[in-house]
């Protein structure tokens, strides 16, 4: 009778094999905590991007700039039942060149940092009116005594000082434009942006066949990114600034650049075959000018959010290896692991993140890695030292837990050969599980297991 009882009372011998299935459906299990630190990346990413975009509104945001062109108003007479038409006829200069200096500081809001930047800006164009007008509607009547100069930025706040244009000895204010309010601009990597303009009066300048150079000389702040719109029929655009993690991006990559540590140089040419937009016009060619703008950003290289973001892609790679460890330390040693302690394991390796997170906001990437990692891997092995009560398997768990996250650290260094050393260690894992099970007897128990080894033990 008590022979019975004490049967009944003795939990199931499972064999190595299920526990293995169960070890491997854990880790899965896992992944939907992962998913909720993921969620938590992803707010505190739009809190970034939100403070971002507030205090980069404050100074401008990202601007695009339009160098002088001439606006020349026209009328389109009336016809039968059709009200006369007003227009403006827009002249590009035959060059232009823009030379840019930036000065950059960083800004802080609490946890989150904004660089914002100030720029000098001049603008050289030189204008041969020969030929025009060339693409005037037709019956069009241009009107030159209110033709004027125009200049654009994409957010008007942004302006630091009064812009001015210099004809030969003769230097003008610009003003809000009386011929042209706004217009939108497509911007590849910027978005659609609505462009400002600012006039200057160019009659008695600008006639047709005449020849003449102008010079413009802006100053105004802006976050984030800086770009300037192709506006002559062949432009040159120079930018020089102190940040020295710019991007260049737009439609055309520089001719010549360089980066260090004290800052960069770059340097654009755009023929008049590339820019894709005639020499004069409509208004409406402004618009298409946003296809060739070319510009820099201001990035911070390194982004947390980005970088925990990406190390939280190997998750389950990472929780399934240290699964996979623990279960080997199980078939070495004899000794039942329960579920619940595979959980707990899998908790710490969650909270990971979390740590990594919260810290790297403050610390940075790099240093916040060292710290989370360190206190996941001492206690995930001081863990194994307990639960297995052996110092040998906490020592062998410290050792392989190190290797396991500096993998992990790596990976993300690696950036483009990550996905090549991620598979091959994930090869070797599986390699070595293969090698170190070669002789288990699957359908046995964890304590079967480790009898003959403790058998040979005791004989030795």
């Amino acid at each position: 009778m008590n022979d019975t009882s004490a049967s009944k009372a003795k939990p199931p011998n499972r064999s190595m094999g299920v526990k293995l299935i169960v070890v491997g459906a854990l880790a899965l299990v896992m992944t939907i905590p992962a998913l909720f630190v993921w969620s938590l990346i992803d707010d505190r990413t739009r809190r970034a991007e939100e403070v971002v975009n507030e205090i980069g509104g404050l100074v401008g945001g990202p601007q695009i700039f339009l160098g002088p062109v001439i606006a020349v108003p026209y009328v389109l007479p009336a016809g039968f039942q059709k009200p006369a038409e007003r227009g403006v006829y827009i002249v590009f200069p035959a060059r232009g060149e823009a030379n840019v200096l930036t000065r950059t500081e960083v800004r802080h809001r609490s946890l989150f940092k904004v660089p914002v930047y100030r720029s000098d800006i001049t603008f050289k164009a030189a204008f041969d009116l020969a030929g025009v007008p060339a693409h005037v509607p037709a019956g069009a009547d241009l009107d030159w005594s209110h033709a004027e100069f125009l200049v654009g930025a994409s957010e008007a706040r942004g302006a630091q000082s009064d812009a001015t244009i210099t004809v030969g000895s003769k230097s003008e204010n610009f003003a809000p434009a009386a011929s042209l309010n706004s217009l939108p601009v497509d911007v590849p990597h910027g978005g659609g942006k609505q462009l400002t303009f600012f006039g200057a009066p160019a009659a008695g300048i600008a006639q047709p066949n005449a020849k003449f150079d102008v010079t413009v000389a802006l100053k105004f702040s802006g976050a984030q990114r800086l770009a300037v719109l192709p506006f002559g029929k062949a432009t040159t655009v120079s930018v020089k600034g102190d940040w020295p993690h710019p991007s260049f991006d737009g439609c055309f990559l520089p001719t010549t650049r360089s980066v260090t540590s004290q800052g960069f140089e770059a340097a654009w040419f755009v023929p008049f075959i590339a820019r894709g937009v005639q020499s004069e016009g409509t208004a409406d060619t402004i618009t298409r000018l946003g296809r060739g703008a070319l510009g820099v950003s201001f990035v911070e290289l390194a982004d947390p959010y980005q970088s925990v973001n990406r190390s939280l892609k190997y998750a389950l790679l990472f929780i399934g290896l240290v699964f996979l460890s623990y279960f080997l330390f199980e078939v070495s040693t004899g000794k039942r692991i329960h579920s619940a302690q595979y959980i707990l394991i899998g908790i710490a390796q969650i909270i990971f993140y979390l740590l990594l997170l919260s810290i790297a906001e403050r610390i940075g990437f790099d240093l916040a890695f060292v710290i989370a990692a360190a206190a996941t891997v001492a206690l995930i092995s001081a863990y194994a030292g307990w639960v297995f009560e052996s110092r040998k398997y906490g020592l062998r768990a410290l050792a392989a837990f190190t290797c396991l996250y500096v993998l992990i650290y790596i990976l993300l260094r690696l950036e483009d050969q990550a996905l090549l050393i991620g598979a091959l260690a994930s090869f070797a894992a599986i390699a070595a599980v293969m090698y170190f099970t070669r002789h288990m007897d699957w359908y046995s128990s964890a304590a079967a297991q480790a009898a003959p080894q403790q058998s040979a033990y005791g004989r030795s």
